[in-house]
């Protein structure tokens, strides 16, 4: 009878399944092939499972085995994973075999999923390799039982972590500093039975994060549609898998260009979405500026972007897939876009439009291989009557934490810059509101310094000054983590005696 598996022993065996490539694949390439066979060993390990309970709930009746509603996937005869283990000559030929026929007989949801890596490259990837990956992952079962959705999720971010740091120059395409997502989740609040939407999804972290605060906050997820687009198709393939592995079953991601071909129409315009997250690639010149100029879906409506930077592209974008009434969005961006002179006019737009809610400065080092610091833009189509023609800026660049090499917010610096975004304060050397008039007198500029710097501590409600708020919070966020770390070290010390 197989065990649960513990977290560490499935980082250790996930890790231990990419080392094996290490003489043969470069590591940048190492997610073309562990993902899909981890997913493959998932699926195939889901669905012997499933055939149990089935057994067991129709007394022993084999026919219920064959009624497709009784399983999340449909595994076809000769594509099972033990099917595959059986094979001892030609094995990338068995792996691909497989996988088309999974795909073909899921085709819903699954086509694509397993990309279209180099299996049959024998020089590449021998038998005697594809053997060795397909016995190391055989020595344990991915069962739901033995791992439950969330702790397999928690291991496949663990990978795609350890992938980003091992591969370097692909890693900040691939993965998005997980702790910078969780703020924009937790600014945003995502509620039951709303659409979520990422136009440039990647791995698809944002949308998970997102269904992550809802399962945290014991609120109802299985009812959050969730959709996403991604331009590098083995990306979008990983993010599928992202999903299903983290128990998400509505969700459609596709494989696609954002900007020049959008993938989520309705009535011949763009869907509208309650909540939108994203991180879309910066400053990039290769994109259709010229289809763009006479856009049949109106994402020029502020102007029309400079070649070499499509970033209000993909904000116009994201403006116009928000729902009139709910919408909301939270844009990871490089702070360039807060005052570039070519912008200007867009800029006004938004303002003018008071579409902006918040503008947030992050600290440095919190993406790879790039020491640049970013800001967050949060966007809301019908703001508070209180928030109307009013912007929140806050300087979060000194709430940094650094370890080693790795710098990331804690949570006691998530709850910080939060808090003080669902306040709307000026708070000195940390917040300031300004209103649309002071904006123009600074020719539409949105850099935070403008206006933080001269930041004037206002009252808050039940009158204690913004600063005190905010220094009880501090101290209350300090105390919690105080108590949670010598929890941790009590933990550690009786496990050590054990």
């Amino acid at each position: 009878m197989s065990k649960r598996i513990t977290i560490e022993e499935l980082q250790s065996y996930l890790w231990s399944s990419a080392v094996l490539l290490r003489t043969n694949i470069d590591a940048g390439a190492y997610k073309q092939y562990i993902f899909p066979l981890l997913f493959f060993k998932r699926i195939s390990d889901v669905y012997d499972e499933e055939c149990k309970q089935i057994l067991e709930d129709y007394g022993g009746d084999e026919e219920a085995l064959e009624w497709e509603e009784n399983h999340r996937f449909i595994v076809p005869e000769g594509a099972h994973w033990r099917d595959v283990r059986a094979v001892s000559e030609n094995v990338g030929v068995a792996i691909v075999n497989a996988f088309r026929k999974i795909e073909n007989a899921n085709s819903n949801k699954l086509q694509g999923i397993f990309g279209d890596g180099s299996w049959t490259n024998k020089n590449r990837l021998p038998d005697r390799l594809l053997k060795e990956l397909i016995e190391h992952f055989s020595t344990k079962t991915l069962s739901i039982k033995n791992c439950p959705e969330d702790e397999l999720g928690q291991g496949y971010e663990y990978l795609v972590k350890k992938f980003a740091d091992d591969s370097g120059h692909t890693a900040q395409e691939f993965y998005t500093n997980r702790t910078v997502v969780h703020l924009m989740t937790e600014m945003l609040k995502p509620e039951s039975g709303e659409t979520i939407y990422d136009p440039t999804c990647g791995s698809a972290g944002m949308l998970i994060s997102a269904i992550a605060y809802l399962k945290d906050q014991k609120k109802e997820w299985r009812n959050v549609a969730v959709f996403g687009q991604e331009i590098n198709a083995l990306t979008s393939a990983i993010g599928k898998m992202n999903l299903f592995l983290h128990g998400v079953k509505d969700f459609d991601i596709v494989n696609g260009d954002t900007l020049k071909a959008p993938a989520f129409i309705e009535k011949g315009q763009l869907r509208q979405f309650n909540l939108i997250l994203a991180n879309p690639p910066y400053s990039i010149s290769q994109w259709d500026r010229e289809a763009f100029i006479s856009d049949k879906f109106g994402r020029n409506f502020l102007g029309v972007p400079n070649q070499n930077r499509a970033d209000f592209a993909f904000i116009q974008h994201i403006l116009k897939s928000m729902d009139e009434h709910s919408g909301r969005c939270a844009i990871l961006l490089p702070h360039g876009v807060l005052n570039r002179q070519e912008e200007a006019k867009m800029r006004r737009g938004l303002v003018d439009n008071d579409l902006v809610e918040c503008v947030i400065g992050i600290g440095k080092n919190l993406f790879y291989n790039s020491p640049m610091e970013a800001c967050i833009l949060i966007c809301r189509s019908n703001k508070a009557v209180e928030r109307r023609g009013r912007i929140l800026f806050i300087d979060g660049r000194a709430h940094l934490t650094r370890r080693g090499t790795e710098s990331f917010l804690a949570q006691e610096e998530i709850e910080i810059i939060a808090q003080t975004y669902y306040n709307f304060h000026s708070i000195t050397e940390l917040s300031y509101v300004a209103n649309a008039e002071e904006v123009k007198i600074n020719e539409y500029s949105l850099a935070i310094n403008m206006y933080v710097a001269h930041a004037n501590p206002q009252q808050v409600p039940n009158g204690e000054s913004s600063d005190m708020f905010v220094e009880k919070w501090m101290d209350q966020s300090r105390q919690l983590h105080k108590s949670l770390a010598l929890m941790r070290s009590f933990i550690e010390e009786e496990q050590s005696n054990e």
